[in-house]
């Protein structure tokens, strides 16, 4: 991600969420170095991105959003593919990430990446409440570092 992608990911954050991350909030992110997002470009338009944090050898996904008119196309999977690489790569156990119990295209999504389920928050989400299904994604220790 670069500052040329701010107002992009602005504007596929207030379409693709009901609590969208602000342009203050991306551009913050490309100051942290425990972050790493990934941005896709289709015809030269910003069509999807993956952002993550790496915290002491543990990876969570924080952002996956594609607008509506580029899914199922296999950029969702191209950015989980490459966040996950390059977070076994840099050394994570793991990556986590949540996901709305009831997003059922997004959970079958992460579960063909080998994330599995591990855990629920309760009310998590709100504009609608609903339960945050925790889900694992952990690597092989040899692509890890102690």
């Amino acid at each position: 991600m670069a500052n040329e992608h701010i107002g992009a990911l602005t504007a596929l954050e207030r379409a693709c969420f009901a609590a969208p991350w602000s342009a203050a909030a991306l551009s913050a992110e490309l100051s942290n170095e425990q972050a790493h997002f990934l941005v896709a470009v289709c015809g030269g338009k910003v069509a999807g991105y993956i952002g993550a944090h790496e915290i002491c050898g543990e990876g969570y996904i924080t952002n996956v959003a594609v607008y509506p008119e580029y899914r199922r196309r296999g950029i969702a999977s191209r950015l989980i593919k490459s966040a996950a690489e390059g977070a076994a790569g840099r050394g994570c156990a793991f990556l986590s990430l949540e996901v709305r119990a009831g997003n059922l295209p997004a959970v079958s999504l992460y579960g063909k990446h080998g994330f599995c389920p591990a855990g629920l928050r309760k009310s998590f989400y709100s504009d609608p409440e609903e339960d945050a299904l925790i889900m694992t994604l952990r690597f092989k220790p040899e692509n890890t570092n102690p």
